[in-house]
């Protein structure tokens, strides 16, 4: 076992506990440190955070004195134990008795163990095997440390929170053990790992299960479970660099198996004369979403005319547009039905052999994973040049699609290269987003349809883009079907947030109110969505819109009686499904005035009232102002929901 290798290899924790645990002398410890809490293993309190305070492990050994005359252990912060005995000794670094020593052994013989201990050769062959079967010497200590995890372990929130687990079939508490903390996963609704870790370095440093720290040794010393720093802090610490994403995006792309041009001739082999193809960026057959409703329901639509619906989409999932240097496959559906994968050249050479000769029309509802030239070769391949192009987000002003600072903050897309580009995420990638739509739209004859006035008024205040033209298309409209029924006088006021708990449309300032006002009798939270967050003390429906029940946010809202939807997005809108369908089912729209369409729709017709920022909200509830939206005190009406025929109402072929 060469030294520097030792040194290098950086152990795994379960090797370090084995090679300390055999020289380990917990009787000394407990003793020389009367100030260890009676419940508490002296060897897993040494592993976790004693050898950081300067604790030694046996009478013979000094931590401080070893790391005093070892700067290179020190720099490393390095266990110093493990050191010496996998490394230093060999060396021949010297050590020096604990300071207790003399004190704990008065009148008795000791010296440092054997080297030729049996238990303690096996524990340091394991260094440098570490696939090397074999069990920590002090197995009493690591199974106490499993069944405190055990105890406090909550199954069902880490199954609710982690779907992958619940669809493996693994026993939860053991994935936790294994892999889950090391991941930064939580173990129940109380506890945050990464908090836990980034508000103490030094059971990072240690490398241990930080819950099974807190449970031994970090509650009865007063550590705190998470920070309260708000989510704000939580976005900044964990936004991934953009540059990232893009190299997952590609490693991911290249994974992918690729179809022939064969294959795709056989796909479309029944293609019809007519055709509407759609760009977006994703697969709206099995994704969820307003921007896939919309594709669908486009799709739908030239169906209902005799128009075959054509889908290109990214394979694999991309937050940007792509290089046209970079891989990126693309996915094809026709009518909804996948085609398979190919590359972009082959499906413009296909599409170009086998130029269908009716009615073509296009229409891109996003570029993200598509590179601007691809695409328009694409469509130039059959002699396309006129469409559509939908302002569902900004991409087409920013690589943060949003227009969120760093994630977190409404930033109005300012003039690029300015001060605030400079301290942005996103800033130095906004050239990718912004040069890819100018060569699309240089390339083509583009309609911006906008679902919103407000949206439209926006991106032609920010864009150089040059279309052809501009208009406004809702995406649903509210037809009036008269009073609703009187609601009763007596009960909570019933509060709702709909839609997935995304920080995006707003969850973490639902989730503050709900926590806030959680045990107050005037009011009763409700979550209205696909997936829950056991996080939040709220009441959840599943609801989930899909292509047979489109109306099931609308049909949820109205049986539950909800009288207050918060639809507080975190970035301004450019339209919103769930605010239509809120007011449909009789609810009010409480909103903020930065959420974009939504201010726009809500302060309309007595749909529902703006509040100025998040304490205006809190104040609003905290005196009880709030309730004059309960559906007992106004007058609510009963809405139908219409959805507009998106580019197919467009078309004057179409109509």
């Amino acid at each position: 076992m060469a030294a520097s290798a030792q040194a290098d290899s950086r152990p795994t924790a379960d090797v370090v506990q084995r090679v300390i645990a055999v020289a380990f002398d917990a009787a000394f410890y407990r003793a020389v440190h009367p100030d260890l809490p009676p419940d508490v293993e002296p060897f897993w309190h040494y592993r976790l955070q004693g050898w950081q305070e300067g604790r030694d492990p046996a009478p013979w050994f000094s931590s401080k004195a070893y790391l005093d005359a070892n700067a290179d252990v020190r720099r490393g912060k390095l266990e110093p134990f493990f050191h010496f005995l996998a490394q230093g000794r060999y060396e021949g670094r010297e050590i020096v008795a604990s300071r207790h020593a003399t004190t704990y052994y008065v009148g008795v013989e000791w010296a440092p163990p054997s080297w030729s201990h049996p238990a303690l050769g096996a524990a340091l062959g394991a260094v440098s095997d570490e696939g090397t079967a074999g069990t920590l010497p002090d197995a009493n200590a690591k199974a106490a440390a499993d069944m405190a995890v055990a105890a406090a372990f909550d199954r069902v929130f880490y199954l609710a929170i982690n779907p992958d687990v619940l669809a493996s079939g693994m026993d939860p508490l053991k994935h936790f053990l294994d892999t889950g903390w090391l991941e930064g996963r939580d173990p129940s609704a109380d506890f945050s790992v990464q908090d836990y870790l980034d508000a103490n370095p030094d059971v990072a440093a240690a490398g241990v299960n930080p819950f099974a720290h807190y449970l031994i040794t970090g509650r009865v010393e007063g550590r705190a479970v998470r920070h309260d720093l708000g989510y704000e802090f939580d976005l900044i610490s964990r936004l991934n660099p953009l540059e990232k994403r893009i190299e997952a995006s590609v490693s991911a792309s290249r994974r992918l198996v690729v179809g022939t041009a064969d294959e795709l001739a056989l796909g479309l082999v029944a293609l019809r004369p007519d055709v509407h193809i759609t760009v977006s960026h994703d697969n709206y057959a099995q994704s969820a979403g307003g921007l896939q409703f919309c594709v669908r329901h486009e799709g739908e639509c030239f169906a209902a005319i005799g128009r075959d619906h054509l889908h290109l989409f990214p394979a694999a999932p991309w937050h940007t547009v792509r290089a046209e240097e970079e891989y990126g496959p693309l996915g094809v559906l026709l009518n909804g039905r996948s085609l398979g994968v190919f590359r972009p050249e082959i499906i413009q050479s296909v599409l170009a052999r086998i130029r269908p000769t009716g009615r073509l029309s296009f229409a891109i509802h996003s570029l993200l994973g598509h590179a601007a030239d691809a695409t328009c070769d694409i469509l130039e391949a059959l002699g396309l040049k006129s469409g559509t192009f939908w302002l569902h987000d900004f991409a087409s002003l920013c690589a943060g699609v949003h227009l969120q600072r760093n994630d977190l903050l409404d930033c109005a897309a300012p003039p690029a290269g300015s001060a605030a580009c400079g301290i942005c995420h996103y800033g130095a990638h906004r050239s990718r987003h912004t040069d890819a739509h100018s060569r699309l739209f240089s390339r083509l004859s583009l309609t911006v349809a906008a679902p919103s006035q407000t949206t439209l008024d926006f991106w032609r205040d920010r864009t150089a883009l040059k279309p052809h033209d501009t208009l406004v298309r809702p995406l649903a409209s509210l037809v009036s079907r008269g009073l609703a029924p009187q609601a009763p006088q007596s009960g909570p006021l019933r509060v709702a947030f709909l839609g997935m708990p995304s920080h995006l449309k707003g969850w973490p300032v639902f989730q503050e109110l709900a926590r806030t006002f959680a045990e107050d009798p005037r009011y009763a939270f409700l979550h209205l969505g696909g997936r829950p967050d056991p996080r939040v003390p709220v009441a959840f429906h599943p609801v989930m819109a899909t292509a047979e029940r489109p109306r099931a946010m609308l049909e949820a809202v109205t049986l539950l009686e909800i009288d207050v939807a918060l639809i507080w997005p975190l970035c301004r809108e450019t339209f919103s499904f769930t605010a239509y369908e809120a007011v449909a089912g009789g609810a009010s729209v409480v909103t903020s005035p930065d959420s974009g369409n939504v201010a726009a729709f809500a302060a309309g017709r007595g749909r529902g009232r703006l509040l100025a920022d998040v304490d205006a909200l809190m104040a609003a509830f905290r005196s009880g102002d709030i309730l004059s939206l309960a559906r007992a005190r106004r007058v609510t009406r009963r809405y139908e929901l219409r959805y507009g025929q998106m580019s197919c109402g467009l078309m004057d072929d179409a109509r």
